[in-house]
């Protein structure tokens, strides 16, 4: 086994478990891990009634990212490795890219992969075991599955190159220091504060949180000027605000002194 899946309750819905569960390699990233991922992401988004998704490592890592021993063979076939890699990106984008909003629960080691893999979430939370760095440069590597893209968007360009080029690990509070997670929690907390998370993400409008999720990506990813992004974010609400049954919902319970019965219309 691979991945496991599963889910949770949180709050008034579910929220999904993905869990790396290789635990005595580091939970690797391969082929298999890929595919197990992409098959998780359609179990729940195929399940009404889950409203987010957090994923995290069996044992003591989170992802120690590639499969090194496997990459000696890998990286000599000029066809599969180059698709392997392109799967590894479409993949990894499903987790910005999806309606519900994706939170990585980071334990342990996470490099390389791992690092990528937390920073195609939305939201990460690590415990305090977190060791965090992209480490491809210690193997002789260098980095293909985004590090190189979206680490300066998260850390800065100085940064982002100190973490590449040294191959060092950041400890749980400088990666929040450095705006790599959101928090720390201890250890023994990481699942509890991931379903908090959740449970309060499930009170919303799931449409309001899609569109939501949806434009702030579209702004950070594309790099859009605050012009075209006011520009995008104005449309967006106008359609949201003037056709979705949630926003009338949002404000006649308001006024009712109730709680909102959102149907994600």
């Amino acid at each position: 086994m691979t991945v496991l899946v599963r889910t949770v309750t949180a709050g008034d819905a579910k929220a999904g478990v993905i869990t790396l569960d290789r635990a005595e390699q580091l939970n690797p990233i391969d082929a298999a891990v890929l595919a197990a991922l992409d098959a998780a992401l359609d179990e729940l988004l195929a399940n009404a009634d889950v409203r987010t998704v957090l994923v995290t490592g069996a044992g003591r890592a989170f992802s120690a990212g590639g499969d090194l021993k496997a990459y000696i063979e890998l990286q000599r076939d000029p066809v599969a490795f180059p698709a392997f890699v392109a799967e590894l990106h479409r993949v990894f984008a499903r987790f910005r890219e999806v309606r519900l909003p994706t939170i990585a629960l980071v334990n342990g080691v996470t490099v390389a992969g791992g690092l990528e893999l937390l920073m195609n979430c939305d939201v990460a939370i690590a415990a305090r075991s977190a060791r965090i760095g992209d480490g491809h440069l210690n193997f002789g590597m260098m980095g293909g599955g985004g590090v190189l893209t979206l680490l300066p968007r998260f850390v800065g360009l100085a940064r982002a190159r100190e973490l590449v080029l040294t191959g060092r690990l950041l400890d749980a509070d400088e990666a929040a220091d450095w705006g790599l997670v959101s928090r720390v929690v201890d250890d023994e907390r990481l699942l509890d504060a991931g379903i908090e998370l959740a449970a309060l993400i499930a009170e919303k409008s799931p449409l309001a949180v899609a569109n939501a999720k949806e434009v702030m990506h579209a702004i950070w990813a594309g790099n859009v000027p605050v012009e075209a992004g006011l520009r995008l974010e104005r449309e967006r609400n106008a359609f949201y605000c003037l056709t979705s049954h949630d926003a009338r919902e949002g404000l006649e319970a308001f006024a009712d002194k109730r709680r909102p019965r959102f149907t994600g219309t």
